[in-house]
C-alpha cells in the first residue's frame, strides 16, 4: 500500500504563495502518477493538477494553469505545488492522490492540508 502525507498548507494573504508537499511512503515503486485535488467548504473536490511518477506528463485545471506548478523528486517519493498569485476563493483543504498499478480508482489519499487566503 501507498501513504500519502501532505504539509505547506497555511495562511497566506491574496496574491501570496505557499508551496504544498506530499511526502509518499509503502510501495511507492507501484504508483504511476500524482494528483492535487481541493475541496472548498460546502462544494464538491475539484481536480487542481496531475504529473506523471514515470514521466514528466503535467496538466493543470484551467483555472491554475498559469499560477500553479506542479513537480516532484522521485529520490524523496515527494510530490510539490507551487502556488503563486492566491485568491480567497482558493481556500480550501488540499489533497494529494496516487494512482497505482492494479487499481482503477485512486490506491491512496492523503489527510488533507488546509490553505487559506486572506482578502
Amino acid at each position: 500500500q501507498v501513504q500519502l502525507v501532505e504539509s505547506g498548507g497555511g495562511l497566506v494573504q491574496a496574491g501570496g504563495s505557499l508551496r504544498l508537499s506530499c511526502a509518499a511512503s509503502g510501495r511507492t515503486d507501484t504508483m504511476y502518477a500524482m494528483h492535487w485535488f481541493r475541496q472548498a467548504p460546502g462544494k464538491e473536490r475539484e481536480f487542481v493538477a496531475t504529473i506523471s511518477w514515470i514521466g514528466e506528463s503535467r496538466y493543470y485545471d484551467d483555472s491554475v494553469k498559469a499560477r500553479f506548478t506542479i513537480s516532484k523528486d522521485n529520490a524523496k517519493n515527494t510530490m510539490y505545488l507551487q502556488m503563486n498569485s492566491l485568491k480567497p476563493e482558493e481556500t480550501a483543504v488540499y489533497y494529494c492522490a496516487a494512482r497505482v498499478l492494479g487499481k482503477s480508482d485512486f490506491g491512496a489519499w492523503g489527510q488533507g492540508t488546509q490553505v487559506t487566503v486572506s482578502s
